[in-house]
């Protein structure tokens, strides 16, 4: 009997690939390429008044070395921007190569191809450039200044100004019984992958075809821009993206310059070129998250219950806005979390600065949103001595409230618009896992011991799933064995595994015999990416659909072979049959009756030739037909669904050296049904541990010229497992989406997200000071005790 997919906690099928070294990155294939290596700008903001490259003719295994003036048409043009916005009035996006100016360090200046990667470098050291160094603006105080641009045609460096409101918010504010402000940061940071960005090509100069290997988080984006920028067809350019080790949103970026050159190489020098980034170029070149600066007007009642809320922010975009406003867009949307303010206002500028690009980190945004809201909450309960908890129930949306209208419109341009959930039923189980209502006793328990902890809650609302669309194929072979295929691409998430659970239980067949392939534009022409907790939303639900429409071909062709009526049938285990009989068919062959055969190849294709199937006096293939047992079918949602979720947290923060420790960890998720708890809780564990980097350990630290103090592992802190609680307790909430036939939401994301809130509240718990800035280190810490003690009355 088939053992129901859905919700079970099954083992990770990829897993024992990836962990034995089997896994096949983008640096494993085409072995016999040639290697590149970029030049790249060793200064934050310059003028290039000239590049000789003459010496690098002579290096011996030198095959090419291009600058801006060697790009020719669409290649010589800026790099698109992606997601554009009529807010972003004054949109900026790179060269593949500089031209005339550079506006970051890491800015790729010269693309040199060679046998190896040794000799590519080699030849980098012989190019010579000469600058004329322009002032730097680093940081968004100097970017909000204006007192020098990064761009001459940008007045202010503001690439976008933005605002939305629902009500009257400064009249809601005004009229409130009370009021507070607040100014709160949050510090630039970055997901640093284990495997950063890579790109392989090879030209098929016989087919007139180019072939792409590129570790992204979207294979059909790239294949659409390189073949628009090397003015091919899209049919021309095939792009597969093997594994991927880690993308976390800086792999959904696209085109990298990388992704151009390297095609543009294989093509013209008719040989497989690669490019494989290193660490180095990673922290430089690639993209950045987070830094943004908010200021916070909140109007109040006796009870806590926010009338009016005014948000203004300003977000460092870095250099230039290749993904145009996303980030900042779901700050301003995302930051209202499960709560319904009276009124809300919001505005943002997006400011351009002489550092690497930012685009969406796992979270994109919605840390920074997260991090003001439950700051406000905080702060709001201190002010009137209230329970924490007690003031976000108040603030709650309700379960009878749903579908619920925020008044405001989403990243993906439509209404923002929850669809489900339970905040207060989610606030129990959150006040429950952390033992909340017994806190004090813990405190003073430890208070005893000469201790100090601290207890902090965050609550949060993702919006996932965003469309427009993604598809799926299923193909039933004559073996019996399911072949699925759909477009976007997996980093690690368990697709293989997920994706084959929908697949099992839908067709009836065994889950050892789903096969899943992600990410191949040959396989699955159209897709859009992976990104915003959307994999499981999107591609789950068109798996469903098209393992549905593959499903009732099956049943029709088999009712007529076993001379049944279709509502008799079932499936179980592969095999049709007639339910309370001893009738049945293989499914692989009812694979084979879908095809009807001039030719027998084997035993099994002479039961499908012409002979031996169908009507003689009908069509082999009725007109509405067609040859094969699959099913094709597209999951498009008029909306994002909305995931929720609470995280507490216990610290101690020691009495001397100011060094924080967490003590428990508690999440309460919400992503509708669970596909595969096991993978759900993987994805939990994962954000946490990049929540604790954010919240105590990671930040990307500038010098006023531009240069990155920190670009390597040995200076960039990330959290090892002894930092990372070695338990985190988890429980979930199942409200089922109405927008998708599974009634699932993203989970993505959700771990990484209230992790600076959550911290910052437990470490003000515990220290009786203000935490207005993340991350925060023990040495900050300690410094601002020092300041808050001085300030004291003496």
């Amino acid at each position: 009997m088939t053992t129901k997919m859905m919700g079970a906690k099954v083992q990770r099928v990829e897993d024992d690939r990836l962990v034995r070294g089997t896994g096949r990155y983008v640096d494993d294939v085409a072995p016999d390429a040639l290697h590149t290596a970029v030049l790249r700008s060793p200064h934050a903001h310059a003028r290039i008044l000239s590049i000789d490259v003459d010496a690098v003719l002579d290096v011996e295994g030198v095959h090419a070395v291009w600058t801006y003036d060697d790009l020719e048409g669409a290649m010589a043009e800026p790099l698109p921007l992606l997601i554009p916005h009529p807010t972003l009035t004054h949109g900026r996006t790179q060269y593949a190569l500089a031209k005339d100016e550079v506006n970051y360090v890491g800015e790729a200046i010269a693309l040199v191809v060679a046998d190896d990667r040794y000799v590519a470098e080699d030849a980098l050291a012989q190019i010579v450039v000469e600058y004329e160094l322009l002032p730097a603006v680093v940081g968004i105080e100097a970017a909000r200044d204006g007192a020098n641009l990064v761009h001459d045609d940008v007045p202010g460096n503001v690439a976008a100004r933005m605002e939305q409101s629902n009500g009257d918010a400064a009249a809601a504010i005004a009229a409130a019984p009370r009021t507070l402000s607040l100014d709160l940061t949050i510090e630039r940071s970055a997901c640093m992958p284990m495997e950063g960005r890579g790109t392989a090509a090879r030209w098929d100069p016989d087919q007139n075809r180019l072939q792409v290997w590129t570790s992204t988080q979207t294979s059909t984006g790239v294949r659409a821009a390189v073949a628009a920028k090397l003015g091919l067809d899209l049919g021309q350019v095939d792009v597969i993206t093997p594994d991927v080790g880690g993308g976390f949103g800086v792999k959904i970026v696209h085109p990298w310059p990388e992704e151009l050159l390297v095609p543009l190489a294989a093509q013209k020098l008719g040989r497989a070129v690669k490019f494989t980034e290193d660490r180095r170029e990673h922290f430089i070149s690639s993209a950045h998250e987070r830094s943004q600066v908010h200021h916070v007007e909140v109007g109040f009642d006796d009870d806590g219950r926010v009338l009016g809320l005014d948000v203004r922010f300003w977000h460092d975009h870095g250099a230039y806005t290749p993904y145009g406003l996303i980030v900042p867009i779901i700050t301003s949307t995302q930051l209202l979390g499960p709560y319904k303010p009276g009124a809300y206002h919001v505005q943002f500028d997006s400011l351009y600065t002489n550092t690497v690009i930012v685009t969406p980190y796992r979270g994109a945004g919605r840390p920074q949103g997260c991090f003001v809201m439950e700051r406000t909450m905080d702060a709001i309960a201190a002010e009137l001595g209230k329970d924490r908890a007690d003031v976000r129930a108040v603030n709650f949306i309700q379960p009878d409230e749903f579908p619920y209208d925020q008044g405001l419109i989403f990243q993906d341009g439509r209404e923002l618009t929850y669809d489900s959930g339970d905040y207060p039923a989610m606030l129990d189980k959150i006040k429950e896992l952390v033992d909340w209502d017994h806190f004090e006793d813990f405190r003073a328990a430890k208070a005893a011991e000469g201790k100090r902890v601290g207890l902090g809650l965050a609550c949060y609302v993702e919006g996932t799933g965003v469309g427009p669309y993604e598809g799926a194929h299923v193909h039933i072979e004559t073996s019996g064995k399911v072949k699925v295929a759909t477009g976007l691409t997996s980093q690690g998430q368990g697709h293989q595994t997920a994706f084959a659970q929908i697949v099992a239980d839908e067709l009836g067949v065994r889950f050892e015999d789903v096969e899943i392939t992600t990410g191949d534009t040959r396989r699955m022409a159209y897709a859009v990416g992976t990104f915003a907790s959307r994999a499981a939303v999107m591609s789950g639900s068109a798996i469903h659909l098209a393992a549905k429409r593959a499903k009732e071909k099956a049943l029709r062709i088999a009712a007529d072979a076993l001379e049944a009526d279709v509502d008799d049938l079932e499936i179980v285990d592969g095999v049709v049959s007639v339910k309370g009989t001893d009738s049945s068919i293989p499914l692989g062959t009812v694979a084979v009756l879908s095809n009807p055969l001039r030719y027998a190849f084997d035993e099994a294709s002479k039961a499908a030739t012409q002979f031996n199937v169908g009507d003689p006096t009908k069509p082999p293939v009725a007109e509405d037909d067609e040859p094969g047992l699959e099913g094709k079918d597209f999951y498009s949602p008029p909306r994002s669904t909305f995931a929720s979720g609470m995280h507490a947290v216990i610290v101690e923060t020691d009495v001397e050296t100011a060094e924080i420790r967490i003590l428990k960890y508690a999440v309460v998720h919400d992503c509708g049904h669970l596909i595969n708890p096991m993978i759900v809780e993987g994805q939990i564990h994962g954000g946490v541990a990049q929540g604790v980097g954010g919240a105590l350990y990671e930040r990307m630290a500038y010098d006023e010229s531009g240069q990155l103090l920190n670009a390597s592992f040995m200076d960039f802190l990330m959290p090892y497992v002894t930092e990372v609680p070695e338990s985190i307790e988890i429980d979930h909430l199942e409200t089922p989406s109405p927008l998708n036939p599974l009634g699932i939401k993203g989970a993505g994301e959700a771990g990484v997200i209230p992790g600076s809130a959550a911290f910052a509240a437990a470490i003000e718990d515990a220290e009786r000071l203000p935490i207005t800035a993340m991350p925060i280190s023990p040495s900050e810490l300690f410094a601002l005790r020092a300041a808050h003690h001085a300030q004291e009355p003496k």
